[in-house]
Formats: C-alpha cells, structure tokens, sequence
C-alpha cells in the first residue's frame, strides 16, 4: 500500500474529528471556523498530497541512494530499537528543519502555508506546502547514512505526521505534565501565534524536550491570547499563490538588490530580512498586533452552496486520483493534477467572495 493510499484510509478520520470538533465550538459558543478558511486548508493539503505523486519518488529516491552507497551498514528492520531509534531520531531532526524552517527565508518560503492561516482548528493541520521537496530531504538524509533503512524511515515519518494532526485545536487545553514532554494542543497555539510572546517557538513535533534542551520553549499564558496567521498576511484563498507567495517577494527583493552579495542573502536571512536599498524603495509597514484583522471576505449564499458542491467534487477527485495513482501514467496523473489545480483555484475564488455581485444580481432578479 502506498503513503498515498494510507492518507486516502485517514481521510475519513481527519473529516470526522473536523466536524466533531466544529460541533463541540457551536454547543460552547466558541467556534473556531470559517467555512471559506476550513476550504482552503484542506484544498491547500489536497494539492500537498497530489503534488506528492510527483516529488516523493524524488526525496525517497535520494534517501535510498544514500542509504544503499554511502551507509557504512544497514540496521535490521526487525528490531524494535532500531524503530524507536528512528522515531526519537526523526522527531530530533524534524525538530531542527521546523526550526530552520522558520528562521531561513527559502525554507519558510515552503513551510509559511502552513501558518497562513488566520483560524486554529484542525483544519490547520491539513495545511501543507507542495513545495517542501525543494530542499526539505536534505534534513533527513543523517538517518540514510546512520543505516536507517528507508521502509523504517518511511514509517516513522508518517508516525510524526499524524501525531500532530491532533495538537492543531482550540478546544483542548492545557494538560499538566502532558505539556511540558509532549507536542500538545497549548504548546502547539503558541507555535502558530504572532505574538512577541511565541514568534518562532516550540517547534517540536512529538517532543517539546528538544526546546526546552535548545531554548525555543515558551508556554502558553491566558494574559497574551494567541494571535494566529503570519506578520505579513496572505490574504487570499489562492492555492497557486498560497505556496508561491514568499518566494515571489524574495525573488522581488533579491533582483531589485543593488549588492550581489545582498541578492544572495536575501534568501537564506531570516524571513522579513531585506537590504537597505530595497526597503527605502518598497517599503512595507511594520507589524502591529493591534492592527491585525482577518482575512474574511464575504460570501453569499449561492457561492457558500457552489464552494460546498465544488470541494465535494474536488475532493472526491483528490481521493480517487491518490487511490488509483499507481496504475496511471504520468501525463495522466499530471492532467488530473492540472484538473485539480484548476477546480481548487475556482474554490479559492469563491471562498475570495468570488461572483458575490453576480449572485446579488440573480438572487434580486
């Protein structure tokens, strides 16, 4: 079975837990949805998973080339401490790639949609890049050459992810010891805020040791509410802009640079770096907590029933592409990818308000 096929089994899982925990927001009068914002998370992990049908082949490949040449001896795949091992190994890189992730421009070019959102539910947590392939491997590759085989790489891997489903909820709260060891809904919000407070905090994945081992640990507080989205907000429900969104700013920056050597930089600063030259003739205003607003375009009712029809459909499309994925060829996977592409634009545009005047139109008519 490929990872494909198991994100298709979990498809249910997730969904189900969404509505349970919209249903629990409704009945405490603390909802955290949006029906616009829910879609485009989810559609952004759909295009993450199709995307995959293209770039895994690429990062599992390069993996097992390591393994197979340059690991000095292959651990056995029955034991169970080598599968313990790789998890608590995993956990400890995943660890330092989330939090170079967000302190290199080109690689929070990648990881920024996951934190585009202005919501926190589990939503969220289906919102994934599609563009990690470009340099994310590279983080994992000391476990190919430690003699990880790449079946216990790939298990553990899928572990990690799934384990965070979880943590992306606000109707969770604190849990005491649980808190201070593990990922967890609290420690996890921080992660997502922008307050002062949080900004680039506990970056663990299953454990919150490694932050609290390197620093970069910081607790939930009920005086300093998490503020959600990124400092420089997307505002859009795009999928193609969502994932190129950063790396056009910086190829923006990196060509308009004066100095070679600032032309280079400005990819690898942390993010919000810019050269001098290029902040005096594009300046952008400085973030201020108290000016934050969301995202929130109004829809109509006919886009709300259109947007609902369209993301059934679309992901329906998503789960029989991913299914059946194996026994394609590539131009056929690559035409229902494009397929797909455009249905979850069309998605974004009515989440956008897209065709609210036409619908007012219609509807007085």
């Amino acid at each position: 079975m490929t990872d494909a096929q198991i994100i298709v089994l979990a498809t249910p899982v997730f969904l189900g837990l969404i509505v349970i925990e919209c249903l629990v927001g409704r009945v405490r009068g603390r909802n955290t949805y949006r029906l616009n914002d829910a879609m485009a998370s989810i559609g952004l992990g759909m295009l993450s998973q199709v995307a995959g049908l293209f770039t895994t082949l690429l990062m599992i490949g390069i993996y097992k080339l390591v393994f197979t040449h340059a690991a000095p001896w292959a651990l056995p795949v029955e034991s169970a401490w080598v599968w313990i091992g790789a998890l608590l190994l995993y956990d400890f890189l995943y660890y330092w790639k989330h939090r170079l992730g967000h302190r290199v421009a080109l690689l929070w070019a990648a990881h920024v949609v996951h934190h585009q959102s202005e919501d926190y539910n589990l939503s969220t947590a289906l919102r994934q890049t599609s563009t990690d392939w470009i340099a994310g491997w590279v983080f994992y590759l000391p476990m190919a050459l430690l003699g990880f085989p790449p079946l216990v790489f790939g298990v553990v891997a899928l572990v990690d992810l799934l384990y965070q489903y979880w943590v992306h909820t606000q109707q969770i709260g604190r849990l005491g010891w649980f808190d201070r060891v593990f990922c967890s809904p609290s420690n996890h919000r921080a992660h997502h805020a922008v307050n002062d407070r949080y900004l680039d905090k506990n970056y663990g994945g299953i454990l919150m040791l490694w932050d609290r081992l390197f620093g970069s640990f910081e607790e939930e507080r009920d005086d300093d509410p998490c503020v959600y989205g990124t400092r420089s907000p997307l505002r859009s429900f795009n999928p193609l802009w969502s994932n190129l969104e950063v790396y056009a700013a910086l190829a923006h920056d990196s060509w308009h640079a004066r100095r070679w050597t600032d032309k280079l930089k400005v990819w690898f600063m942390p993010p919000g770096w810019r050269p001098d030259d290029v902040a005096q003739r594009f300046p952008k205003p400085p973030f201020d907590l108290r000016r934050v607003e969301r995202f929130d375009p109004p829809m109509g009712p006919l886009q709300r029933v259109l947007a609902l029809l369209l993301f059934v459909a679309v992901l329906g499309g998503v789960v029989a592409l991913l299914w059946t994925a194996h026994t394609l060829s590539r131009p056929e996977q690559a035409a229902a990818a494009l397929a797909l592409l455009a249905a979850l634009w069309l998605l974004g545009w009515l989440g956008s308000g897209g065709g609210t005047a036409t619908a007012r139109s219609v509807a007085r008519a």
